[in-house]
């Protein structure tokens, strides 16, 4: 396989990937033959290249799968040239090119897809417990997500994208739940040290909701998660307050490239992975 974009979500998703047994990164390519990302790949003994999409294309005969960390506009130039080669691509750009995947809610539908795309970082933190209010009703007229991440964590292509982000995240709520009006709010932290990935999912008070359903949706979710996605986990469970009803939930990473506060490298990183070691799985 191979990793295009050597930023933070490719260098986190580049030490997951050697820490998997089900993988072997052959590639790993960006732009500056001395950016950190691969300075870090080269210590490790992966193969490395600054010719990006270019020299990945040239091999593709030798590759079973692209992760593509770059961002949702180099994404679609890359998958442009990907699809005609016939190569599988897991997208962690908001580039929505393929399939929404989230390995909690349909990972198996996706194993045998082209494209998939990891919808974002919030997508794969919130959306799950959004599907958990939606099962939980009979519709929403209104969900709202609140995403909060440190500064240190959010990468210039992630900046880049922020329209993207918030597009993607709420179409991919959209596909998942039954709800009316979804909205995506991202708050990028700059304190200091650097905080928890965060994410509040909230709903008017109005809504029609089995409280108890949901807290066993939300418990079942949790659990479903974590494992794939060691530091997941609700910090404030369902509760009513005032006029909303609500969920809190944090990621913290495992510290592989960034410190532990990174938890939005770490969702979507092992998500991907998640999806890429189900591919292996099926292969065999």
């Amino acid at each position: 396989m191979a990793i295009i974009g050597t930023g933070n979500i490719g260098c986190d998703l580049l030490l997951k990937v050697m820490a998997s047994p089900h993988l072997r990164c052959d590639s790993f390519a960006g732009r500056r033959i001395s950016s950190p990302g691969i300075e870090l790949a080269e210590s490790r003994g992966i193969p490395t290249t600054a010719g990006g999409i270019d020299a990945v294309a040239e091999s593709a005969d030798r590759i079973d799968v692209v992760f593509d960390a770059t961002s949702a506009q180099d994404a679609v130039h890359n998958w442009n040239i990907l699809e005609g080669l016939g190569v599988p691509v897991i997208d962690l750009t908001p580039s929505h090119l393929g399939k929404f995947c989230v390995p909690a809610l349909n990972l198996e539908e996706c194993l045998t897809e082209q494209n998939v795309s990891m919808v974002t970082c919030g997508g794969q933190a919130a959306v799950p417990i959004a599907r958990c209010f939606s099962d939980a009703s009979d519709g929403l007229g209104y969900l709202e997500i609140a995403t909060a991440s440190s500064s240190a964590s959010v990468g210039p292509a992630t900046r880049a994208n922020i329209d993207e982000y918030a597009f993607t995240t709420q179409h991919a709520t959209h596909e998942f739940c039954r709800v009316d009006t979804a909205k995506t709010i991202l708050v990028i932290n700059p304190a200091e040290p650097g905080m928890v990935m965060r994410n509040t999912i909230a709903v008017p008070a109005s809504e029609n909701l089995d409280m108890e359903a949901l807290r066993v949706s939300v418990d079942t979710m949790e659990k479903r998660i974590n494992s794939y996605v060691p530091g997941y986990r609700v910090v404030v469970p369902p509760v009513a307050t005032g006029d909303r009803v609500m969920v809190t939930i944090e990621v913290e990473g495992l510290g592989d490239w960034l410190p532990r506060y990174a938890g939005n490298l770490d969702v979507i990183t092992c998500a991907a992975v998640a999806v890429a070691e189900g591919r292996a799985e099926a292969r065999r």
